[in-house]
C-alpha cells in the first residue's frame, strides 16, 4: 500500500493521510444535506411534484457518487483530491434547467451523463491536460489565490459573519448572534492551534467547534446515531429514460445544457486540481504530473453520478483542507470516499456539521491559498492586470469559472499590448475567444 501510493517519496504516513481524508470529508460533508435540498427544489413553493427529485434518493446518490469519485481519484490519479456533486452546478440544474427551461430532471441527468462522456473523450485525447499545462505559471497562482478568497467568502457567508445588504451587497453580520459567535470562536481556536503548529489543527478546530456548539445548544444534537438508508430507486438509471423519446435530446436547449455543464465543470475542475496540487507542492516545472489521470477520474465520476441520480460530480476545493493537515496521496481520497459511504448509515450525525463548524477550515485554507499571491510579479502590469481580475472576480461573481474566464480574456490582451505576444501559448488565444463567446451567449 505504501509503495503504491509512494508514501516515502511524498514524505507522508498513514496517520497524516487518514487525518487529511477525515478533514476533507468534514469540510465538504455539507453537500450531503445541501444537494438533496437544492435538487428537490425544497425552498420553492408551488412546484409540481413531477419537477422535484426525491430527497432521500438524492441523498444516497450524492454519497455514492462521492464514494466512487474519491475511489477513482485515489486509485487512478493518486491525488489527495475528493469529489462530490458540485455546488453551483446543482443550482444551475434545479433553477435553470428544470424551473426556467422546463426540461424534465430525468433529461437533465442525461445531459450530465453526456457532458461526462465528452469529458472522457477530451481527456483521452490529451486535450484537457494540454490546456492546463498551457496556462502560465502566474495565472495558475492567481487561480489558486482567487479560489482561496472565494472559499473564505463562502465560509464567512455561510456562518453569518458576512451577510446580504441591499445597499452595499454585503456587510458584517450581527456579531452578537450565537451562531456567528460560534463561528468566530472556531476561527480563533483554529488560528491558535495552527499558529502553535499543532498537528491536525484544522481538524481539531472543527471538532472543538462542534462540541462547543452542542454544549451551548447552538447545534442541535442528532436524534439518532444510525438511521435507515433511503431507497435510491426514484433516481437510479433515470438518466437513460430520455432515450425512450430521443426527440427531446435533439434540441437547442438540450445542447446548451450540455455545453454549460461542460464549460463550468471543465474550468472549475481545472482550477481546483491546480490549486490543490499547488498547495501540496506537486507542480513540477509548471506542469501537473498525472493530470490526465486526475481529469479522467473526474469525468468518470460525473458519468457514474448521473446514473445514480445526481448532478455533475467534480473535484472539491475543500480538498485543500486535507492537504493543509498533511494529505499528499490518493490514500487520503480513499479515506474521504469511505467516510461518504459510511455517512449513509450514520446520516443523523451529519446534523452537527453546520456552516459554523466548517467556516474555520475554509477561512484558514483561504489564508494558506492566498499565499500564492506572492508568486505573482505584481510590478509587471501585463501580468498584474489579468491576475488581479482573476482573483477578485471569483468571490465577487461567486463563481470560480467566471473568475478564470475574465482573467484569461485579459491575459492575451495585455501581453499583446506590451509586445510579448510570442510568449502566449496559442491555446490561451483560443480560450480568450471561447470565453468571449461564453459571456456573449450565456451571460449576454
Amino acid at each position: 500500500m505504501k509503495k503504491y501510493f509512494r508514501f516515502d517519496e511524498n514524505q507522508t504516513s498513514y496517520r497524516r493521510e487518514i487525518l487529511g481524508g477525515l478533514t476533507t470529508f468534514l469540510s465538504m460533508a455539507y453537500i450531503l444535506a445541501v444537494n438533496p435540498q437544492i435538487l428537490s427544489l425544497a425552498s420553492v413553493e408551488g412546484v409540481p411534484d413531477a419537477l422535484k427529485m426525491d430527497q432521500g434518493a438524492v441523498f444516497v446518490a450524492t454519497a455514492l457518487a462521492a464514494f466512487v469519485g474519491c475511489l477513482f481519484m485515489g486509485l487512478i490519479a493518486r491525488y489527495p483530491i475528493a469529489l462530490a456533486p458540485g455546488m453551483g452546478l446543482n443550482a444551475f440544474f434545479a433553477f435553470t434547467v428544470v424551473l426556467t427551461m422546463g426540461i424534465p430532471w430525468q433529461t437533465g441527468l442525461t445531459g450530465v451523463f453526456f457532458s461526462g462522456l465528452i469529458f472522457s473523450i477530451l481527456t483521452a485525447t490529451g486535450l484537457r491536460e494540454t490546456i492546463i499545462n498551457a496556462i502560465p505559471f502566474e495565472m495558475k497562482m492567481a487561480v489558486s489565490a482567487g479560489i482561496g478568497l472565494f472559499i473564505t467568502f463562502v465560509g464567512l457567508q455561510g456562518s453569518g459573519i458576512i451577510k446580504n445588504e441591499d445597499a452595499t451587497l454585503v456587510t458584517l453580520g450581527k456579531i452578537t448572534d450565537p451562531t456567528v459567535l460560534l463561528a468566530v470562536f472556531g476561527i480563533i481556536i483554529t488560528v491558535v492551534l495552527y499558529a502553535k503548529k499543532i498537528p491536525g489543527a484544522i481538524f481539531i478546530g472543527m471538532v472543538v467547534t462542534a462540541i462547543v456548539g452542542l454544549l451551548t445548544q447552538q447545534i442541535a444534537p442528532p436524534n439518532a446515531i444510525v438511521g435507515k438508508v433511503p431507497s435510491i430507486a426514484p433516481t437510479f438509471g433515470a438518466a437513460f429514460e430520455s432515450f425512450q423519446d430521443p426527440s427531446q435530446l435533439f434540441t437547442i436547449q438540450f445542447l446548451i445544457v450540455i455545453l454549460t455543464f461542460l464549460f463550468i465543470d471543465f474550468f472549475d475542475t481545472a482550477g481546483t486540481i491546480v490549486a490543490v496540487a499547488s498547495q501540496a507542492g506537486m507542480m513540477k516545472d509548471n506542469k501537473l504530473p498525472r493530470a490526465g489521470r486526475a481529469l479522467f477520474s473526474d469525468s468518470l465520476a460525473t458519468m457514474v453520478g448521473a446514473v445514480f441520480g445526481t448532478t455533475t460530480t467534480t473535484s472539491y476545493i475543500e480538498s485543500t483542507s486535507g492537504v493543509a493537515v498533511g494529505a499528499r496521496t490518493g490514500f487520503a481520497s480513499i479515506v474521504t470516499g469511505i467516510c461518504f459511504l459510511l455517512a449513509l448509515f450514520f446520516n443523523p450525525l451529519m446534523a452537527v456539521v453546520t456552516p459554523a463548524v466548517t467556516a474555520p477550515a475554509l477561512v484558514i485554507v483561504g489564508v494558506l491559498m492566498a499565499s500564492n499571491l506572492a508568486e505573482i510579479s505584481w510590478k509587471r502590469f501585463e501580468v498584474a492586470v489579468p491576475a488581479f481580475i482573476t482573483v477578485i472576480m471569483m468571490p465577487l461573481s461567486y463563481s470560480i469559472a467566471t473568475g478564470i474566464a475574465c482573467g484569461f480574456i485579459f491575459y492575451p490582451i495585455t501581453m499583446v499590448l506590451t509586445k510579448r505576444h510570442k510568449e502566449v501559448h496559442p491555446i490561451m488565444y483560443g480560450l480568450m475567444f471561447i470565453f468571449i463567446l461564453y459571456f456573449a451567449f450565456v451571460h449576454g
